[in-house]
Parts: C-alpha cells; structure tokens; sequence
C-alpha cells in the first residue's frame, strides 16, 4: 500500500514510523515542519493520485480544504483531523458529489473502538436501571489543543443513544447542581498522558468503571494505518471508524 501522510505532528511522525515492509510513504506534506521527511508543504492533486491513501493528521484550519481536494480528486483518505464534526453534512455532500472513499474518527484505536461498543452496550443495560447515573472523565497530556477530547464526545453521543434519560452533554465543570436528563463530561490536563477515559455509573450501593488507557500513540497510528488497508478495498463513500472496527469484530480482515 502506498500512502500520503499529511501533517507531520506527532501522530504523523508515528504512522510515518510504522511504515515498514508492505508500506510505502509516497509524499509528507506539511507546511511548517522543517524536517527532511517533509516532501511537500500542502497537499495536491498530484500527491494524492501518487498514492493508494491519503492519511490526515493536519490542522483544523487546513482540513476542509484538504477534504474538497479528496472529493474533487476522487481520493482515498482517512481523517483523524479533529474540530470539524459541526460541517459534517457539508463534508457528506461534496463526498456524494464524487467518487471519493472518506475515513473520519477522532481516535484511531482498536481499543477505543472496543471501549466505545462496550460503554454504548452499558448504557443499554443501565438505561432499565435508574438508580444508576452516568458521567465520563478524561485525561490527556497538557498540550492537547481540544477540551473535552473527541474520544469522550463520541462516548457520550453513545451513551445519548443508548440511556433515555440523558437528553444533553455537559462539558467541564458543572456551575452548582447539573440536572438528571445532562451527562457530565469532564477534562483533565497533565504532564505528557496519551489518554485515559473513563464511563463511570453509580447508584448509592457501588460503583462500575469501563476505562481505557493509552500507554502511547502507537496504538492510534496502527489502527489509522490498518483503517487505510480497509479503506481502499471500500466501494465510494463517507465512513466512520465505527463502520471499520464493526467489520473486524464480525470478522472482516484487514492486512496493514
């Protein structure tokens, strides 16, 4: 598999790692780091028909962009790009237009994935059990840009779906008493922790935790690799890791 990888941050420096036997890295794009490893400072329709797969870890300010390129290219990409979930329904319509194959999450593990299904699952089981509330915690190192992270909204867009009494998220600290129907998510940053969330349910006779903890970067920049594999084998269309990770656990394979 060929790939592009756009945005040389620390994600990009990982995957580009990762790279080995089988993997080619075709073009790195970005247009401030200085390194060697950089081919390109910003993204073309050249770069992109160079390469089976484009994987983006760039900036909220460039991905929309880079996202009309994918679309207008008819590309394969997958996005961890974080900060543009509110344009959505714009990304869905230029992908329709074409005949582009789109990959989005905001977190690339398969463990996360496995934490994701398992919180959503809870929920179900809890949302019968009303003597049980909800809440999620987060813990990231104190560089990252976005609060709460895009791994704790997606755990509370689960748990919203599953638990009926939930009706909104209430991100950070609460001002007083939050009220029954508002799932509390809430952030903390320190020292250099990849992730740590946590789903906790409570009734006043005990307490049940579903945590997944990220002992480094690794695991996201194998599974963003492993979403590409699967990708590129995909008819046209916008995808979610949800799609991805359902096909592995019912079997699907994937080679990267």
């Amino acid at each position: 598999m060929r790939i592009a990888i756009a945005g040389y941050g620390k994600m990009g420096k990982m995957i580009h790692s990762l790279c080995t036997e089988g993997i080619e890295v075709t073009a790195v794009v970005d247009p401030t780091d200085k390194s060697p490893c950089v081919t390109a400072p910003a993204l073309s329709e050249e770069i992109i028909k160079g390469c089976d797969a484009v994987i983006d870890f760039s900036s909220p300010s460039s991905v929309m962009d880079n996202i009309a390129l994918y679309a207008s290219s008819s590309a394969t990409a997958v996005i961890g790009t974080t900060g543009w979930s509110d344009r959505l329904d714009e990304v869905r319509a230029m992908v329709e237009k074409g005949k582009a194959r789109i990959l989005h999450s905001a977190n690339f593990s398969i463990g996360v994935a496995v934490f994701l299904s398992l919180a959503e699952e809870a929920g179900r089981i809890m949302n019968s059990l009303p003597s049980y509330d909800v809440a999620i915690t987060e813990i990231h190192h104190n560089a990252k840009a976005d609060s709460p992270s895009g791994t704790a909204l997606m755990a509370a867009q689960r748990l919203l779906s599953a638990m009926d009494r939930k009706k909104e998220i209430l991100a950070g600290n609460s001002e007083g008493k939050i009220r029954a129907d508002q799932l509390q998510v809430s952030s903390l940053r320190m020292g250099s922790v990849p992730g740590t969330h946590s789903v906790i349910f409570d009734s006043p006779s005990d307490s049940i935790s579903i945590t997944h903890q990220a002992r480094d970067r690794r695991g996201f920049a194998s599974g963003a690799l492993q979403a590409a594999s699967w990708l590129v084998k995909q008819p046209a269309g916008l995808y979610s890791m949800e799609d991805f990770t359902s096909s592995l656990m019912t079997g699907g394979k994937c080679n990267a």
